[in-house]
């Protein structure tokens, strides 16, 4: 059984992809269903996803698809056009570059910060191109990099990572950890014994070590664009 939420907003996204072929971004969603934040369609989203109603394509953005619709309602699902890189005539400009073979359009899940889960800095409405090559048939993501605690690893203060999505890194690995459900960072892995720590690149902060059921491995480093 669905929410009264989730049902409303399944119908949304499927009426949405009906008119335009493309889901309405999370701002329209959130509106749409009378919500506050985007992390709350999120948390919807994911609840019907785990309940097989709805899948996300990966390295497309706003591509969401409809699977099924709730038991009793009548209607048909719909199907989207942003697969294989193509998109609705009336869908939002492309990037340039995303119509190249040997580029792929990510999702950017915003600027990883400390306090913040990635689920929740996600929205489809926001991509970036990166080189096929640099993701290859690995499922990722994309995030823009707050800081300077990796700089001595080359990552910079407004540098984009492009992040494989994985649970498992091997020791040295620098991964998007989720520490306590609550705080998302991107830190050198490093596992001894029942420990877990998580190492900054940056001679001013301080190694953090925490139980080994504290972090969560969120995905592993695969690439790294910036901008002169």
């Amino acid at each position: 059984m669905l929410t009264r939420k989730q049902q409303e907003l399944l119908l949304y996204i499927n009426s949405r992809l009906a008119e335009d072929g493309v889901s309405p971004s999370f701002d329209e969603m959130k509106d749409a269903v009378g919500l506050k934040s985007k992390s709350g369609i999120h948390r919807l989203i994911t609840a019907l996803e785990e309940r097989g109603f709805l899948h996300r394509l990966p390295h497309r953005a706003r591509a969401l698809e409809v699977l099924k619709l709730p038991p009793g309602v009548e209607g048909v699902v719909a199907t989207p056009s942003v697969i294989e890189g193509a998109r609705a005539a009336n869908a939002e400009p492309l990037h340039p570059n995303e119509v190249n073979d040997n580029t792929v359009n990510l999702v950017l899940h915003g600027k990883i910060a400390a306090g913040t889960p990635i689920e929740a800095l996600s929205d489809p409405t926001q991509s970036v191109n990166v080189p096929a090559a640099m993701v290859g048939a690995k499922d990722c993501y994309a995030l823009e990099i707050e800081g300077d605690s990796m700089i001595e690893a080359g990552i910079l203060d407004g540098d984009t990572v492009v992040v494989e999505r994985s649970e498992y890194a091997e020791n040295g690995t620098i991964v998007v950890a989720l520490v306590d459900n609550q705080e998302a960072t991107l830190k050198r892995l490093r596992r001894k014994g029942d420990s877990v720590a998580l190492e900054p690149a940056n001679a001013a902060y301080e190694t953090r070590i925490f139980g080994p059921d504290r972090v969560k491995v969120q995905g592993r480093l695969v690439g790294l664009l910036r901008n002169y």
